[in-house]
């Protein structure tokens, strides 16, 4: 039914939730702004930095928003630290489903900078077919990264399916006219991911196969 498998990065193959809520808090702290607390900081995670600073800041100007997002990616992209760990069985989902003859694909609220050093890091770059990111298209749940990877690999929506740990990425799903499936070891709760229209919740990224061998009508 699938040829092309697409995966959100942070919260679903990346368990990088603590460093992101670390470096938005650190952010704020540089400028002076009120620190948020972790579970607001954690709401964002999924959106594009912009997108998520100020949802984040709403007080916050153009201006400040600009500066909060340039601190956090100085402390992201720049500090001396032990990259995130992926998910347990992350690698040999994406070696499984290779084996399987999907495409494999990113679409991530990270930048490009911060996509490449992860898969530089992790080494799984050589199982993506495509990758986009916030800042080369409108953020989730905006369709267009999806599209844009749509559209690279020559895929038709129905074709592609979704899996991500939050409802933008439900939402972006929804909106490009492609299927979704949660996981619910990242940001928002399974009821969250299936009120904005996941297929499925799966607790562990094994799972997955076993939801794609399941029989389904044409």
């Amino acid at each position: 039914m699938y040829e092309l498998i697409v995966f959100d990065w942070d919260g679903t193959l990346m368990d990088s939730e603590a460093t992101i809520v670390y470096c938005l808090q650190m952010a704020a702290r540089d400028l002076g702004v009120t620190e948020p607390d972790a579970q607001r900081a954690r709401d964002v995670i999924g959106l594009g930095l912009h997108q998520a600073v100020a949802s984040l800041f709403p007080e916050a100007d153009e201006p400040l928003v600009d500066a909060l997002a340039q601190q956090y990616r100085r402390h992201f992209l720049q500090e001396d630290r032990e990259p995130s760990p992926l998910f347990p069985g992350a690698r040999e989902l994406l070696r499984e489903l290779v084996a399987r003859d999907y495409f494999l694909a990113v679409a991530t609220g990270k930048s490009r900078r911060g996509l490449d050093m992860e898969l530089a890091h992790t080494g799984l770059g050589e199982f993506f077919h495509a990758t986009r990111c916030a800042d080369e298209a409108f953020s989730k749940p905006h369709p267009q990264i999806l599209l844009d990877v749509l559209d690279r690999l020559g895929m038709d929506s129905v074709q592609a399916l979704m899996i991500g740990d939050t409802e933008y990425d439900m939402q972006m799903a929804a909106n490009a006219g492609s299927d979704a499936i949660g996981v619910s070891f990242g940001v928002h709760s399974a009821e969250r991911l299936r009120e904005q229209g996941a297929l499925a919740v799966v607790d562990d990224l094994q799972q997955i196969l076993h939801w794609l061998d399941e029989p389904r009508p044409e």
